[in-house]
């Protein structure tokens, strides 16, 4: 018999505030963390807005030396982590160190410390590099470093599936939970990515917004007037733990994972197929994993990057799921209107707000929705404006480049 998984503990740093409490209030308010760019000279590029995280203090979480060192990406891990662990209550009982296992996502890794490395390299020579350049640099970094903080001696793992690691890495927890690998995960996605070349790359395949004028209303998933996803960054963060440790300490539970899956679309290297059949099948294994029906989930965190195409089919995937559900009761919205696209770090992000949704009531809206395009005609975005609802039963869909399809879900905890 497979272990059951439930979800003690929380972390965030996103554009919307350095902590869950503050997350969450700007998701329920509908409030944008989008604006223009600070953390390169963005006057050249045709696109100047991102979700940058403001305020960060990395000296809550670790030294001046490794704040110095360390990629952003690692260090918003490591803040996220800390506080996951803290809300899981950690520091009064945690399970043994080889019982605690840490798999953060990051679908680029250090691209700060790659791209300064390489400046370094032009303006002063190769014996001025920094010995930390390429281990700062590594994706797997965030893992480890948040592992030696957290003296966590289980399994350990970096999934760089683009969009979803943060969400594999959450079903890759699970799975080592449910056999017994672990007794608890610290698991998610990290981010550090709004610099000149993941920019500058990413406006080259004209998959960003340059709505420049308004960034606050730039990313508008499912909404007719969409011209393409906003970059962001940040980090989050979940604990996993197995039910029995959890009751035996007492933990406080937010909710249980029931569902976990994943699928290819073996398609295209960054377009998903018409109908996109890929999240088809990993929407439909999800739910037979967690053993309920369509109808059996409330909301879904979608995707929802706020692109054409994958707007389109991702509303035409819920719709070949859910059937007639889809358009009459089922919830959908995408907290990437108002956090942007935080890559690798969304799928752990996300799922802090679907589970959040269930905790709480309250559904968060999809902010700029003010034509919903045809395909997503007769579904209820939760436009706007943030919804009262008794969430159960939560979904959240996570797809990357390379056609990797995830989906995860999570139940109000019963005893």
């Amino acid at each position: 018999m497979r272990r059951r998984v439930v979800v003690t503990g929380l972390g965030v740093v996103s554009p919307l505030g350095n902590s869950l409490l503050e997350s969450w209030a700007a998701l329920c308010a509908g409030k944008s963390g989008v604006g223009y760019i600070t953390k390169f000279d963005a006057a050249d590029y045709s696109v100047k807005i991102a979700g940058e995280v403001k305020g960060f203090d990395p000296l809550s979480f670790v030294s001046k030396s490794e704040a110095r060192r360390f990629d952003n990406f690692i260090l918003y891990a490591v803040a996220a982590s800390r506080m996951a662990c803290e809300d899981a209550g950690f520091d009064r009982h945690r399970p043994l160190p080889e019982d605690l296992g840490v798999i953060i996502g990051s679908a680029i890794g250090g691209l700060t410390t790659v791209e300064e490395t390489y400046k370094t390299i032009l303006t002063a020579g190769l014996e001025k590099l920094s010995p930390f350049a390429v281990p700062c640099s590594l994706a797997n970094m965030a893992a480890g470093v948040v592992a030696i903080k957290e003296e966590a001696r289980g399994p350990i793992s970096c999934p760089t599936t683009a969009c979803a690691a943060g969400a594999q890495a959450i079903e890759m927890a699970v799975a080592h939970i449910r056999c017994g690998n672990a007794v608890a995960v610290i698991a998610g996605g990290t981010e550090a990515a709004v610099t000149s070349l993941a920019v500058g790359g990413f406006a080259a395949m004209r998959t960003l917004s340059t709505r420049n004028g308004e960034p606050q209303k730039a990313s508008r998933p499912f909404d007719k007037k969409r011209d393409g996803f906003v970059i962001s960054e940040g980090a989050g963060i979940l604990v996993l733990e197995d039910l029995e440790n959890a009751r035996k300490r007492g933990a406080k539970i937010y909710a249980e994972v029931i569902g976990v899956a994943n699928s290819a679309d073996a398609f295209h290297i960054a377009a998903p197929p018409a109908g996109h059949e890929g999240a088809v099948r990993c929407m439909k294994r999800a739910l037979r994993d967690a053993s309920i029906n369509p109808a059996d989930v409330d909301y879904i965190n979608a995707h929802g990057t706020s692109t054409q195409l994958n707007d389109t089919y991702e509303a035409q995937a819920i719709k070949r799921v859910f059937g007639e559900y889809a358009t009459s009761q089922l919830l959908v919205s995408s907290t990437k209107s108002m956090t942007g696209h935080m890559l690798g770090a969304s799928g752990g992000f996300e799922a802090v707000a679907a589970i959040q949704s269930i905790r709480e009531g309250i559904v968060p809206p999809t902010i700029n929705l003010d034509s919903p395009d045809e395909a997503g005609a007769g579904m209820d975005f939760v436009a706007n404006i943030a919804r009262k609802a008794n969430v159960d039963v939560a979904m959240s869909c996570s797809f990357g480049f390379g056609g990797v399809n995830l989906s995860l879900v999570f139940r109000s905890f019963k005893d």
